[in-house]
């Protein structure tokens, strides 16, 4: 099989899991309570800042994402399992990498849809005042990689089970961990021996960097080497056959 072919099935995965999405509820209530949410948390400090500024918002953006990003990725392997038809799916002339990374980046292009609905958010700011375009570029760039690391733990975690509210409860306590393990309270508590250690691995403390618009090499390799990791592990999941 060439790099064509290999990608070509990748496209004909990946666009069947997207339409998936549209195809149920799920997509319109994600992005209903996505833009809703996003919007009132902006607005309802935006005007006691007295700023045009969006700070705010990209403070908030992790902590949506942490209860949305589960809620995406809880059937896409659960369900697969639950039904049965994971066994077909596997069964077809494809690779375990190829099944992974389809419905990882069908998740992840549905999450970079629903951010690009919120672009209304940084144009209100720049209509009110004069915008930074700095921290608007950084903050959705490091959405993109945080969301990316939420929904690669929360594939992976879906990986394992055959309940997909088992898989959405798992998928959030991991994905809280992941976040808050570099976040200053949980570091002013911690020996100072492992303060270094665990600031360098949380997902929050990598975001605060990019969304100040400060684009640092070791945040980007961080969130991709993340990224990696669950999607190997899930690879590796699926190539024990766990369910059998």
């Amino acid at each position: 099989m060439n790099k064509l072919q290999y990608l070509k099935i990748i496209y004909i995965l990946f666009k069947k899991e997207l339409m998936s999405y549209f195809n149920s509820p799920i997509a319109y209530v994600f992005i209903g309570v996505f833009l809703i949410v996003g919007n009132w948390l902006f607005f309802n400090t935006f005007f006691l800042v007295g700023q045009a500024s969006v700070r705010n918002y990209f403070s908030f953006l992790p902590w949506i994402f942490l209860f949305l990003a589960p809620a995406l990725t809880m059937r896409l392997w659960a369900e697969e399992k639950k039904s049965g038809t994971i066994e077909f799916l596997l069964t077809l002339p494809i690779t375990d990498w190829q099944a992974v990374l389809a419905k990882f980046l069908s998740a992840l292009a549905f999450l970079t849809f629903s951010l690009l609905l919120s672009l209304s958010i940084p144009f209100s700011a720049a209509w009110l005042g004069n915008l930074d375009l700095g921290p608007v570029v950084g903050g959705y760039l490091g959405a993109l990689f945080l969301g990316g690391s939420y929904l690669a733990l929360g594939l992976f975690i879906s990986s394992l089970t055959k309940n997909q509210i088992i898989a959405f409860i798992l998928g959030l306590v991991a994905c809280f961990s992941a976040f808050i393990i570099g976040a200053d309270f949980v570091l002013a508590n911690s020996p100072a021996i492992f303060v270094p250690i665990m600031k360098f691995l949380g997902l929050g403390s990598h975001f605060n960097n990019i969304a100040k618009g400060v684009l640092d090499s070791k945040d980007i390799i961080y969130y991709l080497s993340f990224i990696f990791l669950f999607l190997w592990l899930n690879v590796r999941v699926i190539e024990r056959r766990a369910w059998k």
